[in-house]
C-alpha cells in the first residue's frame, strides 16, 4: 500500500494551485505578481509549485494583490483540495 504524503506538502501545492489560478486569472506573470505582492519572483515559482510554505503575512500580501481577502484565496485553495480528494476517490473506484 503506498504511503501519503504528508499534510503539509499536499496543502502547499494545493495553495500553490491557488496562487497560479488567480495569477494566470489575472492574465500576470511571476514577475509582475512578485511586483504587485512585494516578494520575490523565485519565492513566488516556489511557491506555486508547492516547494515553500507561505506564512501569514505572504497570505496577505498575495491576497492584497489579487484584491481578494485571505479567507477567499485559502477557501479557494480548500476547493482544489476538495476536488482533487474527489478525483481520487474516483479514479480508486474506477480501479477496483
Amino acid at each position: 500500500m503506498a504511503t501519503r504524503p504528508p499534510i503539509t506538502h499536499c496543502l502547499s501545492k494545493h495553495f500553490g494551485n491557488a496562487v497560479r489560478q488567480f495569477r494566470e486569472g489575472k492574465g500576470w506573470s511571476q514577475e509582475l505578481l512578485a511586483e504587485q505582492a512585494d516578494l520575490n519572483r523565485s519565492y513566488i515559482g516556489e511557491l506555486e509549485r508547492g516547494q515553500a510554505i507561505a506564512s501569514l503575512m505572504t497570505l496577505e500580501k498575495l491576497a492584497t494583490a489579487f484584491g481578494v481577502s485571505m479567507s477567499h484565496l485559502l477557501s479557494h485553495t480548500e476547493r482544489i483540495a476538495m476536488s482533487n480528494n474527489a478525483n481520487t476517490f474516483e479514479l480508486t473506484s474506477i480501479a477496483c
